[in-house]
């Protein structure tokens, strides 16, 4: 017997910041679903799938294992286009691409318009210009990175005292005296253990309050500036960036990223003795930019009216070249159809390739696309933004009857390791909107011990993606899909 655990969240992407909760036994979910015999499992195979459509499952799930479609477009997205921050041009041909191929296969594509932010990285550097014992004449440089959003310093940037705080509270304890005119490091570190443990995206939900946070926080003692040490798990001197906030009424100071080993040892001169530092940022937020989700539909042969959204986010950060957040997501989607294509098989209601634009700075693809949607008619969602490791099953947001009617497809994916179901409120950052409007939500299910190493650094690049995994992902997706496509009863909700 398959097991089925359920768990409430960890990952809901940053937008969320990967909130942790108490762990919730869903009991009649466990016993509708974990104590389903062999015989009651083939009851429900023929009950919500016709023996046609199992067929038409397993073959699809082996050809999604060997095919490379996905792993041609992840390559094609990151090494021919490259990051794809919104408003850059780079976002703009990933545009014109993804609608290009799903032409090419058939589809009907639209273009969403969407008024995206456009900021833009400048200069950014940072230099320890005294502490105690340094040599005369030298400095000691600081590898950073502006975190998105952030203001500038001006070119001749800011040289000035840096205080070490070890979290809000922390913080909260100064006196004014101690933090105004200085530059602030929230020195948080990542939980390391806790991401062994498998539980990456907890560890990461735990500290990303204060990137998004921290420059607020400060300039309401009157820092100039503040630094937030990375929120990953990479020890090889890389600096993770991300979205940050300001606040009305509260001064917009300049914000970087800090890698792990310059968190070190900025702490530890500033505890030996006074330190100061000369940080530039020259970044600039343009005039919001038109760009588009691109939303690409395989009709459905009965009910067409009724869609099944697969999605990943189209822009990434623009430090890397986003494969892993989230070229891996729009391939898997993009997949979907060209396998369904591939075999000839039908799919009764219609499957949607949705490719978001402005996930990462903004969320306007995701928000224009929910407000936008017939939600009475999305029967369901998927989306894949968590990289790409090896799947162990899918995650479901919805209601918990709809369960017997997911283990039938739970089934034909243990073939490949990834048999187990995660119940939780929410499972990935664009559907979510559509998840708080009711519509069932799935995610394919990582191990994300090693995946915040990457995430948002200059490290997440094509070959830092698996292959095989990819393919395993990919056979997740179009399982779900295709199923959910030719599901013979509507799901609850």
């Amino acid at each position: 017997m398959n097991i089925v655990r359920y768990d409430v969240p960890i990952p809901n992407m940053e937008r969320f910041e990967f909130n942790m909760h108490k762990t919730v036994l869903v009991l009649a979910a466990i016993l509708a679903v974990s104590c389903v015999t062999a015989s009651a499992q083939m009851t429900l195979s023929v009950q919500f799938y016709s023996d046609q459509t199992i067929s038409e499952l397993e073959k699809l799930r082996d050809a999604a294992l060997a095919d490379e479609y996905s792993y041609r477009q992840t390559s094609y997205l990151t090494n021919n286009i490259g990051p794809r921050l919104s408003g850059s041009p780079q976002a703009a041909r990933a545009v014109q691409y993804v609608a290009e191929e799903m032409r090419k296969l058939g589809l009907e594509v639209n273009l969403q318009e969407l008024k995206v932010p456009h900021w833009v990285r400048g200069k950014e550097t940072g230099e320890l210009v005294r502490f105690e014992g340094m040599a005369p004449g030298t400095i000691q440089k600081i590898v950073l990175t502006a975190l998105g959003g952030s203001v500038s310093t001006g070119d001749n940037g800011i040289t000035a005292e840096v205080v070490v705080v070890e979290d809000f509270s922390d913080l909260g304890s100064r006196s004014r005296s101690d933090i105004e005119g200085k530059i602030v490091l929230f020195n948080v570190k990542y939980d390391q253990k806790l991401a062994a443990a498998g539980q990456g995206g907890a560890a990461y939900g735990q500290i990303t309050r204060y990137r998004g946070g921290a420059a607020i926080e400060a300039a309401k003692l009157g820092a100039v500036a503040v630094l937030v040490r990375s929120a990953g798990g990479s020890q090889n001197r890389l600096a993770h960036t991300g979205g940050m906030r300001y606040e009305d009424g509260v001064t917009k100071i300049p914000a970087a990223s800090v890698p792990y080993e310059d968190a070190e040892l900025i702490a530890d001169l500033a505890n030996k003795g006074e330190l100061r530092m000369k940080l530039v940022l020259t970044p600039q937020t343009l005039p919001d930019a038109t760009s588009y989700n691109v939303i690409a539909d395989l009709k459905g042969s009965e009910k067409p009216e009724e869609i099944i959204v697969v999605s990943g986010h189209l822009d990434s950060w623009d430090l890397g070249t986003g494969a892993l957040d989230d070229a891996v997501g729009v391939a898997m989607a993009m997949q979907v159809p060209y396998l369904i294509k591939k075999l000839d098989l039908d799919n009764k209601r219609t499957i949607r390739v949705v490719a978001f634009m402005n996930e990462e700075n903004g969320f306007v693809g995701a928000d224009t696309y929910a407000s936008n949607a017939d939600i009475a008619n999305h029967f369901a969602a998927l989306e894949s933004d968590l990289g790409a490791e090896h799947p162990i099953g899918f995650l479901f947001a919805g209601n918990t009857e709809a369960l017997p009617m997911l283990r039938p497809l739970s089934s034909i994916l243990s073939k490949q390791g990834a048999s187990l179901i995660d119940v939780r409120p929410s499972v990935s950052s664009d559907i979510s909107r559509l998840t708080e409007k009711g519509v069932p939500s799935l995610a394919p299910w990582y191990d994300a011990r090693t995946y915040f190493n990457y995430h948002h650094t200059e490290a997440d690049t094509l070959d830092k993606v698996n292959p095989k995994w990819l393919r395993e992902n990919s056979s997740v997706m179009a399982v779900l899909a295709y199923g959910l496509s030719n599901l013979e009863r509507p799901l609850p909700r």
